[in-house]
């Protein structure tokens, strides 16, 4: 079956599934899109908001304007596409203008590496975009049933095999980019202007050129490695160096671990499959599920082995119900050996090998100073949440506008500030502190690693809080610790819904919106990222935390405190978990 071909079902004379109707009918995701945005309505239809994902915006509505001020309450987010959380100076400096001028006067680190805007009227999209692209950036496939950001560790090391994982996820970005589509966005938010193309390197061009080769190929000549009716659901990559996991690799549609030579040549990669957080409470069908490793490749291969996995997805991905499309279902119903063959069979031609042994694996944030080379320095900021307003954006943004630093987003919500001559660092560190970044004192450790996603008031998918209240969930677990003289520390995270932006079910403790302040406790990750919690209420009211929590911590306590609390939890087993709730109730 090509790209472009996609199952028969009963929905509509056409035969195909509303969702690849409208992909197939909109000329490579331009209409109505185009037709909309010239008309004088505060909001976009129900088919233009589903195109508009692919250049990187939602529709949203806030939920606590809707009754004062409807016009105002209909607002667009916008999510950047930013390869390993690179944003230029003069990116970051564009985006706090436009922040301030069109949009809510914030901007919001995300956990895929990229700025998000909030608060963005109809009328004045065109315009965000439009300035976005000409000052370095790109809105493209940021969201959409095509491949997402490319995160890869932020730091900017110029040693070992980082430089090499930057790379791999700039040019991995710009091989899953589509073409027609991209047209289309120029054609949407620059006018049609081609300067702004993405310039990819020679090796990614070659490797662009194979997508109309048999098995890759989807049928489709303007879009020959996607097909017309591009994927199935989003899709993720991540890249990163033996032993660092900040990125979440096994989260990943495809997680890739680049291993170098002594000289920082890229050798090969340790390729890892089906990664994926999202599902629906009381559907059982849907889950949050770990990356299966699928083998070793040498580096002349990488670029097809990534692009020959999305075109399997593409193929075989599940076209008729949405909620089954993600690859990760693909990998659970046929099984990591059908996903291997039937790669190596029609999509890569190239030598799949057995795994080689990597590090274990650490979640690395890289706050503080830190050399990048020798007279260059980068700095690691703590931003809870991510959420960048008031004076503390003003702050940085004199910073970058006079020292003009590179910025850096990390995928747990943090930010570094690059290229930091040696000159320089008493100033920048004087003025940071005036920020109130004492950067001698490392954040409290519950929220050095806790992150959280926007939820109320303005996504539709929230069904409690989560951001907002996040600050308040630490403190109170903090002086409980306290209370209890605990003093290791657990990774929290926090959603306001079971989509899981925040990547809930890797935490030790997460929290998972299930109705107002009400959660679903999910518990037994690890702080290193490598296993799935498990859910073991499925209501709990948010007043009742420190009490259901008390057993637990204390059994922890006992138990001596030398493993994780995601590690004694998984150590003592269900049943105690559970009788030990029950105990709390």
């Amino acid at each position: 079956m090509s790209g472009s071909a996609v199952p028969v079902t009963d929905s509509g004379n056409s035969g195909l599934p509303k969702a690849e109707q409208r992909k197939l009918d909109s000329v490579h995701l331009r209409e109505p899109l185009r037709t909309e945005l010239a008309n004088d309505e505060v909001r976009f239809s129900e088919d233009a908001v589903q195109l508009l994902k692919f250049h990187g915006s939602y529709q949203q509505h806030h939920r606590e304007l809707r009754k004062t001020d409807k016009i105002r309450s209909w607002q667009m987010m916008l999510r950047l596409r930013s390869p390993g959380g690179r944003i230029p100076a003069q990116l970051f400096l564009a985006l706090d203008d436009l922040s301030n001028r069109l949009g809510d006067g914030s901007l919001r680190a995300t956990t895929r590496q990229a700025f998000q805007m909030h608060g963005i009227a109809k009328a004045d999209l065109k315009e965000v975009i439009g300035t976005i692209v000409r000052n370095l950036g790109s809105t493209l496939a940021a969201c959409g049933d095509i491949n997402r950001n490319v995160m890869a560790p932020p730091a900017p090391f110029e040693k070992g095999g980082y430089p090499v994982a930057r790379r791999l996820a700039d040019e991995i970005a710009d091989l899953l980019s589509p073409e027609a589509a991209e047209g289309s966005y120029l054609d949407l938010w620059v006018d049609g202007d081609l300067s702004y193309r993405f310039k990819p390197t020679t090796a990614v061009r070659k490797a662009r050129q194979r997508q109309s080769d048999p098995g890759l190929f989807s049928g489709s000549r303007d879009e020959p490695l996607y097909g017309d009716t591009y994927l199935p659901r989003k899709f993720k990559v991540a890249v990163t160096v033996p032993g660092d996991n900040s990125v979440d690799l096994l989260t990943q549609d495809i997680g890739l671990v680049a291993f170098t030579d002594p000289s920082g040549e890229l050798r090969g990669c340790n390729v890892y499959v089906g990664g994926g957080m999202g599902r629906t409470h009381n559907k059982e069908e849907t889950f949050a599920r770990t990356a299966d490793p699928l083998g070793y490749v040498d580096a002349a291969d990488v670029l097809d082995v990534v692009q020959g996995i999305l075109a399997l997805q593409r193929d075989h991905g599940d076209r008729e119900v949405r909620k089954h499309a993600r690859m990760k279902y693909l990998l659970h119903d046929k099984g990591i050996q059908w996903f291997r063959t039937t790669l190596t069979t029609t999509y890569f031609k190239g030598d799949l090998k057995g795994l080689r042994n990597e590090p274990k694996a650490k979640l690395l944030d890289y706050l503080g100073w830190h050399r990048q080379r020798a007279g260059l320095w980068f700095v690691g900021l703590p931003l809870l949440c991510g959420r960048l307003q008031g004076e503390l954006k003003q702050g940085l943004r004199r910073i970058v506008e006079t020292y003009q630093l590179e910025i850096r987003l990390t995928a747990n919500q943090d930010l570094l500030l690059c290229n930091i001559g040696t000159a320089q660092r008493a100033a920048i560190r004087s003025e940071l502190a005036s920020l109130g970044f004492d950067v001698a004192d490392t954040p409290a450790p519950l929220a050095r690693h806790a992150i959280a996603c926007p939820a109320l008031p303005t996504c539709g998918l929230a069904i409690t809080e989560s951001e907002r209240i996040l600050p308040d969930v630490l403190d109170r677990l903090d002086a409980q610790l306290r209370r209890l003289e605990i003093e290791k520390s657990l990774l929290v995270r926090m959603t306001g819904c079971p989509n899981g932006c925040a990547r809930p079910y890797m935490a030790e403790l997460g929290l998972v919106g299930n109705g107002v302040n009400q959660y679903q406790l999910w518990l037994g990750g690890t702080p290193n990222l490598q296993r799935l919690g498990k859910p073991y209420l499925e209501k709990m009211a948010l007043a009742d935390l420190e009490t259901t929590l008390e057993p637990l911590l204390l059994s922890w306590k006992e138990a001596g405190g030398r493993r994780s609390f995601g590690d004694h939890i998984s150590k003592i087993g269900d049943q105690a978990v559970t009788d030990l709730i029950g105990a709390s109730a």
